[in-house]
């Protein structure tokens, strides 16, 4: 049996076959026949189903396959990569310098067009960090430089949003990257939506294509295409970027350079396709026709029109009648709209005022007022329209190789795990196994249903208190108080006798596997399109400290694997096929990691429910339970830094329990702004039965006490009767 040592030198995940369900394979095809701007809003929303992780399977098929059919080869040393990074680089600079000079309207268009693509960068780090990769030494570098994409715990701070601020001075204003409108709002062309397919798609599969990231990541920062047309300075430095890209192809083997090559080659083909499908639109926007202008501008309006025109008529027949129908003939409505008495109205109406101000933009206006004087002037041009077709022969090509039959390492079957391990190893291998699922979702629903019975008997707990109250914040900072004072700290007293070497040994196996899933519940959360809330970014900041902020030797998952093996604990990692066979740990005490694995698979559907359970477990790792180990652990000369991690992270003032504590009360805070005070008990509701199934779970003393209870009652009934 293979053995895990410190440090992770992982490079790739094992090579497996990706399981998904025939209902996923048929939803997948429907997804990837989609348009590519609503295949688009698929993958950024859905994060939680199988269809969308077969349709991003597909989709990586796709563009991988057509980078390798290019010549250039990518080998060696990081600086040679680097030196040919460089001389792309210098080509596409030359290219964008050229787009500085264009006029005002074709250059607001290029830079939201790029935005689309600015928003996303970096989002195929969202979940690279996960069970199934940490503590790798690779991963936790990416994560400190996703850390430093993500504002370093700031939202104000991060690539996001200081790319936004540099379009805002521009003039330019998007919607969030999650918004239905977003796509549209930035003229987002079919094939600027297919290349964010790709980087979404990377982003849902990310430990499997762990080698490829690695090159698309160095590639799209080093290039630093959004900084170059922004004129801002990166936030990740080249030779930060190359030290990372050097440490890996020292892990790397020659099958994880092979395929790094390919993620580099794709991500160059990717970016200089962008950037001259940017000069395409930057010309095509100069030379059109202003009536090809103010036909664009109608389109774009025309589905936004409602039924407040309807008293409009253009032509002899209702503006509403006309904008309504599906193969508008824009030609003909400008036609007749040039002559009627409409304009001037309308004109009127969209100035400071006016029943329609605010609708169209400054620069939309403008050319509206540049219409009427042309015309004023006598100018009766023929209206032939230019329809964009920027990039579509390059989108069409990529559309068709999606339509490919499956990749041929996706395996359709139903999951059917024979025991609790091999579903704990499908559960942290979610990447191959997302016919799982179902199933996990089932578990977190049977549990948050049982774990209802700890709402009338949780003061029964030892180390928890889940019975229900009524929320205002003061009760919540009120019962956290009560637990950690009364359940956790006042109880301590210092061990008098301490059990012998084997005995704490067995006990710590009993805690190992969650601890080897440290801060799992959490890793899901606030990914690019879901972090919207200062909730998110609260939670999101949490997971961030557990995993030490990419510094290895502050990440919570290398501190268990240090403790373990001082112990003299050998096991291969949880990723591995061979953990499935370690005899270490107890078969019995699989159920809680099972809960924490499944729970974390739904951080949509289960948000509130994860709330709750953050609360308990941050506040489980408090007081006797946690200060009676370390006594014990000191005793027999094992290490403590685990243990000691938690009793000073987790701490009540303003740790991760205090922390926890103001994530509920933030978030119920905006429940009662956006939606109303009546919705903020429902809403906690759910969230303290996240925190009652926590208490289910590490309360089996409880739960026998109320089974005996209950059955005590039905005796006495049968004797009543």
């Amino acid at each position: 049996m293979s053995v895990f040592e410190l440090p992770d030198a992982m490079a790739s995940v094992p090579r497996r076959p990706f399981e998904f369900s025939p209902a996923a394979r048929d939803e997948a095809k429907a997804l990837l026949a989609l348009e590519p701007e609503a295949l688009f809003r698929r993958l950024l929303r859905d994060q939680e189903s199988e269809s969308v992780l077969l349709a991003a399977r597909h989709i990586l098929q796709a563009f991988l396959e057509s980078s390798r059919s290019e010549a250039a080869a990518f080998a060696g040393a990081a600086d040679l990569i680097a030196s040919q990074v460089a001389a792309a680089r210098d080509d596409l600079r030359a290219t964008i310098d050229t787009l500085a000079s264009i006029a005002p309207e074709a250059r607001e268009a290029v830079l939201r067009q790029r935005a689309v693509l600015g928003q996303l960068g970096g989002c195929w780090l969202d979940v690279l960090s996960q069970p199934a990769t940490q503590p790798s030494v690779v991963v936790n570098q990416l994560f400190a430089q996703y850390f430093v994409l993500r504002g370093s715990g700031s939202p104000l701070r991060s690539a996001q949003h200081l790319r936004r601020r540099a379009l805002e001075d521009a003039g330019i204003r998007l919607p969030e990257v999650g918004a239905a409108s977003f796509l549209n709002a930035a003229g987002a062309r079919p094939l600027t939506a297919l290349h964010a397919c790709f980087y979404l798609a990377l982003s849902r599969l990310p430990a499997n294509f762990l080698p490829e990231l690695v090159g698309v990541h160095y590639v799209f920062h080093a290039l630093a295409v959004d900084d170059l047309l922004l004129g801002s300075t990166p936030l990740l430095a080249e030779p930060d970027l190359r030290a990372v890209l050097a440490q890996y192809l020292t892990l790397a083997g020659a099958d994880e350079r092979t395929r790094l090559a390919d993620g580099i080659r794709l991500a160059l083909a990717l970016e200089r396709e962008h950037v001259a499908l940017l000069a395409d639109l930057a010309d095509w926007t100069s030379n059109r026709s202003l009536e090809s202008r103010v036909a664009e501008i109608v389109a774009r309006h025309a589905p936004l029109a409602g039924s407040q025109h309807g008293a409009v008529r253009v032509g002899g027949r209702p503006l509403t009648e006309t904008f309504g129908e599906s193969d508008l003939d824009l030609a003909a409505f400008l036609e007749e709209f040039r002559e009627s008495r409409h304009l001037s109205r309308f004109l009127e109406a969209v100035k400071i005022g006016g029943p329609m101000f605010g609708i169209f933009d400054e620069r939309e206006a403008a050319t509206f007022k540049a219409w009427q004087e042309s015309m004023q002037a006598g100018e009766r041009p023929r209206i032939e329209l230019s329809p964009c077709t920027v990039g579509a022969s390059h989108a069409t090509r990529r559309r068709a190789s999606l339509a490919a039959g499956l990749p041929p390492d996706v395996v359709i079957a139903s999951a059917a795990p024979a025991d609790d391990r091999e579903l704990f190893h499908r559960l942290v291998n979610i990447e191959n196994f997302a016919n799982t699922l179902p199933l996990a979702a089932e578990r977190v629903t049977r549990t948050l249903e049982a774990a209802e019975v700890m709402f009338v008997h949780g003061a029964g707990g030892r180390y928890t208190d889940a019975t229900y109250f009524d929320y205002t914040p003061e009760a919540l900072y009120e019962r956290a108080e009560r637990i950690y004072w009364d359940k956790l700290v006042s109880p301590y007293k210092p061990l008098t006798t301490i059990p012998d070497r084997d005995e704490v040994v067995f006990l710590q196996t009993t805690y190992a596997l969650g601890a080897l899933i440290d801060g799992t519940w959490l890793h899901r959360l606030a990914n690019v399109g879901h972090a919207t809330r200062p909730s998110d970014v609260m939670l999101w900041s949490i997971y961030a400290d557990e995993m030490g902020h990419g510094e290895l030797r502050k990440n919570h998952l290398t501190l268990i694997h240090t403790a373990l093996a001082s112990m003299d604990i050998k096991l291969p990692h949880i990723r591995e096929d061979a953990f499935l066979d370690q005899n270490e740990l107890p078969d019995e005490l699989y159920g809680f990691s099972l809960y924490q694995l499944s729970l974390a698979m739904f951080p949509d559907r289960f948000y509130n429910e994860i709330l709750g359970y953050n609360l308990a477990i941050e506040m489980f790792g408090l007081g006797e339970l946690r200060l009676h180990e370390i006594q014990k652990l000191r005793h027999h000369g094992f290490d403590t830094c685990y243990e000691d991690a938690h009793l000073t992270i987790d701490n009540i003032s303003a740790g991760h329990t205090k922390q926890a504590a103001d994530i509920i009360v933030s978030y119920l805070d905006e429940v009662e702004t956006t939606i109303g005070a009546a919705a903020v008990q429902a809403e906690w509701r759910r969230i303290w039965r996240g925190y009652a199934a926590y208490a289910y779970i590490v309360e089996p003393a409880l739960l026998k006490a109320i089974a005996a209870s209950e059955a005590e009652a039905a005796d006495d009934g049968d004797l009543l009767i």
